[in-house]
């Protein structure tokens, strides 16, 4: 008994050394990234099937100049702390904002870019106001921060009619354009980018939420977190990362000092 015993440790030892080695390999020669793969311009789809947006290049940039291999996976942005803790990503990098439960769950860069929580509706619409918006329709992500944003505001959301949720932003627009809803509560850079290239939609200068973006990691995962902020940093330096945000928002917005 004693023997078989001490071979069922020896058995769990080498496993957790082998699980260990796994996932320390992992790390040393790959980085893999979670992503929401329709939130333009941080990560998106474009027209020939291909993922991109600024948090993309940013993310293979830095595993260069780590020597990472950098693997870019779309995930259901409403699981990503069980598709991190659970080893399927290493990462998520795409618009990930900094809050205190998040903070609480992961290991979470500085800040690398600011972000609002605002209000888009349409063009043509005579909503200028959140008291305009008593009685209507909000639409909003499901499991974002836009979500943490309406539920810290309490009184206003109350005050709505309904609030729809969507699995992402993109769907949220496009209902609003629709008709289906009179508002969306989402990301100022995603709502930027969209009033860009859609002239049927304006944003309302009005913030539910001040926002930070981060990097999330596991807890464990201090040391990758460190080498990721000081390749950031070196971006900084040599002027790559003011380059990056140039080309998506047209002018440096990064908060990495």
């Amino acid at each position: 008994m004693k023997k078989k015993l001490t071979l069922v440790l020896a058995f769990v030892m080498v496993l957790t050394m082998c699980l260990s080695f796994a996932s320390c390999s992992k790390a040393e020669g790959k980085l893999v990234v979670g992503v929401d793969n329709a939130f333009p311009p941080m990560g998106f789809v474009d027209d020939k099937g291909n993922l991109t947006g600024f948090d993309i290049e940013l993310a293979k940039e830095v595993g260069k100049r780590l020597n990472l291999d950098v693997e870019i996976q779309a995930i259901d942005w409403k699981r990503k702390q069980d598709e991190l803790d659970a080893g399927n990503v290493d990462c998520l990098w795409n618009g990930y904002t900094i809050t205190q439960e998040r903070l609480d769950a992961c290991t979470i860069s500085e800040p690398y870019m600011k972000n609002r929580q605002i209000i888009a509706v349409k063009a043509d619409s005579d909503i200028a106001s959140l008291d305009d918006l008593k009685g209507k329709k909000l639409a909003l992500q499901s499991e974002s921060s836009a979500a943490e944003a309406l539920d810290s505001k309490p009184d206003f959301k109350a005050s709505l009619g309904q609030v729809l949720l969507f699995d992402d932003n993109n769907q949220a627009l496009l209902d609003l354009e629709a008709g289906g809803c009179d508002a969306v509560l989402l990301d100022e850079v995603v709502a930027n980018y969209h009033v860009k290239t859609d002239a049927k939609i304006k944003v309302l200068d009005i913030s539910l939420a001040d926002e930070e973006y981060g990097i999330g990691f596991r807890k464990a995962d201090t040391a990758l977190c460190e080498k990721v902020e000081k390749a950031l940093h070196e971006m900084k330096e040599d002027g790559s990362l003011a380059e990056l945000s140039t080309k998506w928002f047209g002018k440096d917005v990064t908060t990495v000092k």
